[in-house]
């Protein structure tokens, strides 16, 4: 069965691939057949432009006098009339005196191919020069002959790239190429310009995984047409009636192979149905033997079972008493010295780390005898033991209600004191950090050094959010509406459990670096200030904290200052 399932499997296969392959290679080849007669249409119905321009009584008049006063106006009426790209009028010396885009009046294109093939020749002449931005320039010119010498030059120029915006909206990759094989028209910007064997040069998977899926993915089919950007494609060419052009398409094999994959996929799974149910009968058998087998044992395994269960719950409860009885005295003990431990720990490990920078930038400063300098990091390192000093007296108000020594406190100063202190850390990393602040002042009724520990735990909790990240990125942005807003936003891996993300203990974080009480002390700070802290996940990706706390009115203003 499964042999006979193999042969079917690799013969449909191969059946449906030459199938659908040849399905797919006739569509590309109608689509190019149509790229090719629009593009020839475009061509034909602007060649006969020039030819029509140059007996054109008014522009001979024009050029005659040297009035150039309604040559303009004559070209942007048959660019109307015709609907060509743009038309110029130059005259002997090679400026342009008469233009649809009014722009370009006086420009000069003495030396431009147009311009010296249309003087030379007594014909319409066609030009494709290419632009020093990337692409071409098609344009139709023929002089101007009055009496029987040439007065001037009139060029219209082709809108071609018109189509290869309008390929650039299919799957398929779309090229032209002129009779030197040069890529003149193209869907990839990049191939502009270059010989086609150049555009067309295969690149090498990456590695031998990606080999691997290459082979895997052509195994099915004959070998490609060419390979594009490393991947199998169908080419499909043909002869664009026109100087030597020929047009080229691309077709990917995706589209066959998720067809031909789905019929495989329904084969498949009934040879695995017709499987399963061979086993099933042949095991039907064995499992009838067996059956009274079973119910004989089950009784003796279930009175086995009882007796065993009885014994070890006796021992169990007897081993549990005795140890419950230990255990309840030294928890009650260890729960409350881990939790002002873990408190302690973690709100004065950012003042410790910034100390230690400061420290190490003073000793280096001494040591390059610039002492003034040193006193700087002193002073600041002296500040930092005071805040210390008032975050171990803050924690004794983490329990309740706090109120006495709210005071008057700018929003902005606070954020600016809060990135001050994680100076050390910022600069440890590369992170990128964006701040939108107001000019005017935004104040609250808040503790000075409460309100800056919570933003010093919402910035620490997004740089360790995006270690991971290439390019990690912190926003901040303030606002004053019927709350004073603060929003910390990052681009690291977001939040899987917002529903206990503010309770003690609960961390993502791995053991030694966290202990899951940063976001809940500030959660009860911002509720002991009147205000919520809320978090979402961002739409692309990333956390989003929101501190929002009640601005401060004018009778808390008044009540403040007395």
């Amino acid at each position: 069965m499964m042999l006979m399932a193999v042969g079917v499997v690799m013969v449909t296969n191969r059946w449906l691939s030459e199938r659908f392959a040849e399905t797919t290679r006739y569509r590309a080849e109608l689509r190019l057949a149509l790229y090719s007669g629009n593009m020839i249409s475009e061509l034909q119905r602007t060649s006969v432009v020039p030819l029509l321009l140059a007996g054109d009584p008014v522009l001979g008049d024009a050029l005659r006098n040297g009035n150039f006063s309604a040559t303009s106006q004559r070209l942007i009426k048959v660019q109307s009339e015709i609907g060509a790209a743009s038309i110029l009028l130059l005259d002997r010396e090679g400026r342009v005196v008469g233009a649809t885009n009014r722009n370009m009046l006086g420009t000069a294109y003495r030396n431009q191919s147009f311009y010296v093939d249309a003087l030379r020749a007594k014909d319409t002449v066609f030009t494709a020069a290419k632009r020093e931005s990337g692409g071409f320039d098609f344009t139709y010119s023929r002089s101007i002959t009055i009496d029987g010498r040439v007065a001037g030059v009139i060029a219209v120029s082709v809108d071609l790239m018109k189509y290869e915006r309008a390929w650039a909206g299919f799957q398929d990759a779309v090229l032209v190429t002129d009779s030197e094989g040069t890529v003149i028209l193209a869907t990839e910007p990049r191939w502009r310009g270059v010989a086609l064997a150049d555009a067309m040069a295969a690149r090498e998977p990456p590695s031998a995984i990606g080999r691997a899926i290459q082979a895997t993915a052509d195994w099915a089919q004959d070998p490609p047409d060419a390979y594009l950007q490393g991947k199998a494609v169908m080419k499909t060419e043909a002869r664009v009636p026109f100087r030597g052009w020929r047009m080229l398409t691309f077709t990917a094999y995706d589209s066959v192979r998720e067809r031909v994959n789905g019929v495989l996929a329904l084969e498949i799974m009934g040879f695995a149905i017709l499987l399963a149910l061979t086993f099933y009968v042949l095991s039907r058998r064995a499992w009838s033997q067996t059956i009274s087998f079973q119910r004989e044992s089950a009784e003796l395994r279930l009175l086995n079972a009882r007796l065993q269960r009885e014994i070890a719950e006796r021992e169990k409860v007897q081993k549990d008493l005795a140890v419950a009885e230990l255990t309840l005295a030294q928890s009650s003990k260890l729960a409350a010295l881990g939790e002002m431990s873990a408190a302690v720990s973690h709100e004065l490990n950012q003042p410790l780390a910034a100390m230690k920078t400061y420290l190490a930038g003073a000793r280096l400063l001494l040591q390059r005898k610039r002492p003034d300098e040193a006193l700087s990091s002193f002073q600041r390192i002296d500040d930092l033991i005071e805040r210390m000093g008032a975050i171990t007296r803050q924690l004794k108000s983490y329990a309740r209600k706090g109120g006495e020594a709210f005071e008057p406190v700018d929003m902005r100063h606070a954020v600016s004191s809060a990135l001050s202190m994680m100076e050390p850390q910022l600069k440890s990393r590369v992170v990128k950090i964006t701040r939108a602040l107001p000019r005017q002042p935004i104040i609250v009724l808040a503790d000075r050094i409460r309100l800056e520990q919570v933003i010093i735990n919402l910035l620490r909790n997004a740089l360790d959010a995006t270690k991971d990240r290439p390019s990690p990125q912190i926003d901040l942005m303030l606002s004053q509406g019927e709350t004073a807003t603060l929003t910390v936003r990052d681009n690291g891996h977001g939040i899987a459990d917002l529903v206990n993300l503010f309770e003690p203990f609960y961390t993502t974080k791995k053991p030694g670096e966290g202990v899951g009480l940063g976001l809940a002390i500030s959660s009860g700070i911002v509720g002991d200030l009147g205000g919520r802290l809320t978090a979402r996940n961002a739409e692309g990706g990333g956390a989003v904290f929101e501190m929002q706390l009640p601005l401060m009115g004018p009778n808390k203003e008044q009540q403040a200052a007395e």
